[in-house]
């Protein structure tokens, strides 16, 4: 191909779906929720599975013909790390591949699953499968904006993380279009199964016999290097796909958190779970003071069993309260009525008693008496500490907390002028136990720099989301950033963290997993995409091959 009519040409022969290649639609895929810029050759929209793997064939082929084209997913653009960014050919599922195929409740009525499309949004997603009284509990803060298939690629989780763990573990089956072209099924097998899936004289035998072989003669460096917080979303989880004790092989646990760059996902099976009805919130206000307590605290609170463990810091009140009216519409109702349910919010901010932390506790039950109790209990067991707290009286009073902690990064990237949100230190994490001698230490650090920052984030899992707000045309924005994380990163190895518990890590972090895992780990993984993926066709620069220049060259200065 000589020019991009061409390439365009052949991609309208291939597929009946849409094909792009104007400015607009162009400029529009050269972002998404992180800090980078860019641009594609050409957006393409496939129908269904044949024009998936109709566009993987052809890149194939051109690639063996010296013309290096690639073949990014994109759902809805919400990733927060370039993950989804790339200089080839961006397939956007989110405009046909966004079918609900089946939802189904078990017979114990407790739990059921669903086979879906990885383009439906997740916000549709759920509002079907609550109509048989089910639910996926890995949804992240994004839930009313993101796509399922983006929380496959990313591993996604939230508030519910707590209880119900990350999205690896509600992937029950996947399909996968590999490099040859063809789908392939995954799901945990029997090793005696697996034993059948090496003798195939297939690629897809070829595909078991090596990530067979990979990950029995390194078992053990895996295991050691396997992180000890309870979420992550970096690296390749090679550490997960073999249970010797279960006798299980999942290669699901592989492509999960892979952010495709191993194949293209067309479908997913999700496990889905059942409710609790009721909720009750503990709100626990901390001051500066309170903060040497901080891990002892939520050590306690923990040991009441919340189903979410929630904070934002006095950066994100401040601007919830001057977003209000954002907050207001997000929250619906009478503005009237909303305004007086804030006025507490609103006199501390005038009488200087902004708490530094805030502590969002949910306890749930089948009913509302279950959840007060616990809530209550709760509020007793931390009464030595000596700390303002209370339970909420009304679904509607949590609400307004709810709107706080989740909106933060959402008001902030709609309506800062002047600035933007620049995320790249937004998702660290460290087991609870270190907070207390872990947080000084971050503060100290962030305010050594001229930045202007929120912290949210999943208390219950040592989980912070860290989000400045940076003027990217000014050139020493980037110099603090790339100063800035690698400082970060020291503090996280420090106290035994993760630099992503589920943001994954894109064009962001990519080119430090050297450092995170060691280059003997980082070796497997250049050796993971060397099987599935020799030709680098799939999301190229994202968890090997990646640059720090790359990145540097990719901020997106614009001021747009």
């Amino acid at each position: 191909m000589k020019t991009m009519t061409d390439l365009v040409s052949r991609l309208s022969s291939l597929i009946t779906g849409e094909v792009f290649s104007d400015a607009a639609t162009l400029e529009h895929y050269s972002r998404d929720a992180s800090l980078f810029l860019v641009k594609p050759q050409v957006v393409v929209a496939p129908r269904d599975v044949a024009e998936v793997k109709a566009l993987v064939k052809f890149v194939a082929e051109e690639h063996g013909r010296g013309h290096k084209l690639s073949l990014t997913a994109r759902a809805a653009g919400t990733d927060m790390t370039g993950g989804s960014l790339s200089t080839g050919i961006i397939a956007d599922f989110t405009k046909h591949l966004n079918n609900l195929r089946e939802v189904n409740l078990a017979a114990d009525g407790n739990s059921g699953y669903a086979v879906v499309e990885p383009g439906m949004y997740y916000r549709d997603f759920e509002k079907e499968t609550l109509k048989k009284n089910l639910f996926l509990p890995c949804y992240p803060a994004s839930r009313e904006l993101c796509a399922v298939g983006g929380m496959v690629a990313n591993n996604s989780g939230g508030e519910k993380t707590l209880a119900y763990g990350q999205t690896n573990r509600y992937v029950e089956q996947l399909k996968v279009v590999l490099r040859d072209g063809n789908e392939y099924v995954f799901a945990p097998i029997t090793l005696a199964q697996l034993e059948a899936k090496k003798k195939l004289p297939t690629f897809e035998g070829d595909i078991y016999r090596q990530m067979h072989e990979l990950i029995s003669a390194n078992y053990d460096l895996l295991q050691r290097v396997k992180p000890t917080t309870s979420k992550n979303s970096s690296g390749y989880h090679l550490w997960d796909v073999l249970d010797k004790q279960k006798g299980i092989f999942d290669l699901t646990q592989l492509f999960v958190g892979s952010q495709g760059t191993l194949g293209l996902h067309t479908e997913i099976k999700f496990q889905l779970i059942k409710p609790k009805a009721h909720s009750r919130l503990l709100v626990i206000f901390l001051k500066n003071k309170d903060l040497e307590n901080l891990g002892r605290l939520v050590n306690q609170v923990l040991a009441f069993n919340p189903e979410s463990f929630e904070s934002y810091d006095d950066h994100t009140f401040h601007l919830s309260l001057k977003l209000f009216p954002k907050i207001v519409k997000r929250m619906g109702g009478s503005a009237f009525v909303l305004a007086f349910k804030f006025l507490p919010e609103f006199w501390a901010l005038l009488t200087g008693g902004v708490p530094k932390l805030v502590l969002l506790a949910e306890f749930t039950g089948e009913s509302d008496a279950v959840a007060l109790t616990a809530a209550r209990r709760a509020l007793a067991g931390i009464s030595d500490f000596s700390v303002k707290a209370r339970v909420t009286s009304s679904p509607d009073e949590a609400k307004k907390y709810w709107v706080m902690r989740r909106e933060s990064f959402n008001l902030l990237r709609q309506h800062v002028k002047g600035v933007r949100t620049a995320p790249f230190i937004d998702d660290i994490i460290v087991r609870p136990e270190v907070l207390p001698e872990f947080l000084p230490e971050l503060y100290a650090l962030l305010d050594k720099y001229p930045l202007t920052y929120t912290v949210a984030g999943h208390m219950g899992n040592g989980n912070f989301h860290i989000i400045p707000l940076m003027d990217l045309t000014k050139p020493e924005s980037a110099k603090i950033i790339f100063k800035l994380f690698p400082e970060v990163n020291k503090l996280l190895a420090k106290f035994g963290g993760c630099n992503t518990a589920e943001h994954n890590d894109g064009l962001l972090r990519s080119a430090y997993l050297p450092q995170v895992y060691g280059q003997e780990v980082y070796a497997l993984f250049e050796r993971v995409k060397q099987i599935f993926d020799p030709d680098n066709i799939f999301n190229p620069g994202k968890k090997v091959g990646a640059t720090i220049e790359y990145a540097k060259a990719h901020l997106d200065t614009t001021g747009k």
